[in-house]
């Protein structure tokens, strides 16, 4: 039976939902949110979330002539700088299973001139339609815990990595206990009040918020990797655990 076809639950924030209802619902705050979406990004985390990527992409171990994957792919950030480690004899491929975002995304590169060697296509993370061990270098920022099933798109990010590349992933996690209370304040205060205002859609912060709370913690989440295929794996926090580096290797 086809996960889309059963009526499983997950989570949508704080609701219970069926795997299918997620993944609508998640299609529906990704058409909202895409012609806000990097501009919301730098308003909420007053512009570090470059910062995190930048660290992100000083660990993919990249070189020139190399092939890159960057998941959930968005408005193209991450794939504009992949491109610049690969060079022009490289490859980036950005995926994202929102039309909305991808569309995006591609006129984004488009108007940067950066398209060049960068195949955009929509597709789904837990069923990545290419070639097993094909990549150098698989990336994630902010999508898996958008993901239906995460532990499959762990399994099919394992599978096209090529022996000796490494899996990335950037993601909200848990902050430590002295910053706890304020992130708190913050993500379930302001931040959907500041979609309101700025992106007149304050229902998909306020999922934002929910979905950063309910999804696996650092070490839930090194685990999984490790259940996935991986043969090592490690996490670093930033910004006090607000956001988590986590790196799966493949020897």
């Amino acid at each position: 039976m086809n996960k889309k076809e059963n009526n499983k639950t997950t989570s949508f924030g704080f609701e219970a939902v069926t795997e299918e209802e997620k993944t609508g619902k998640v299609k529906e705050v990704f058409d909202s949110v895409a012609t806000n979406y990097d501009l919301m990004n730098d308003l909420m985390s007053m512009g570090i979330h470059r910062l995190w990527k930048r660290f992100m992409l000083s660990q993919t171990g990249l070189k020139i002539g190399m092939k890159a994957l960057d998941v959930a792919g968005g408005t193209g950030d991450i794939a504009a700088l992949l491109r610049e480690q690969v060079g022009e004899s490289g490859l980036v491929v950005m995926t994202d299973i929102n039309p909305s975002m991808l569309k995006e995304g591609r006129s984004r590169l488009l108007d940067r001139g950066k398209l060049k060697n960068i195949q955009v296509i929509q597709c789904d993370a837990e069923s990545l339609p290419f070639d097993d061990d094909h990549f150098d270098c698989v990336t994630i920022a902010f999508g898996l815990r958008n993901v239906t099933v995460k532990e499959n798109a762990l399994k099919s990010m394992f599978r096209v990595l090529k022996p000796g590349g490494r899996m990335l992933i950037l993601e909200f996690s848990k902050p430590n206990e002295m910053i706890s209370p304020a992130y708190d304040l913050y993500s379930f205060n302001i931040l959907p009040t500041l979609g309101e205002w700025v992106a007149n859609d304050r229902e998909s912060y306020q999922y934002l918020a929910e979905s950063i709370r309910v999804h696996p913690d650092q070490k839930k989440l090194e685990q999984m990797i490790l259940s996935a295929g991986f043969d090592r794996a490690e996490y670093q926090n930033l910004t006090g655990g607000i956001v988590a580096l986590h790196i799966g290797y493949k020897d």
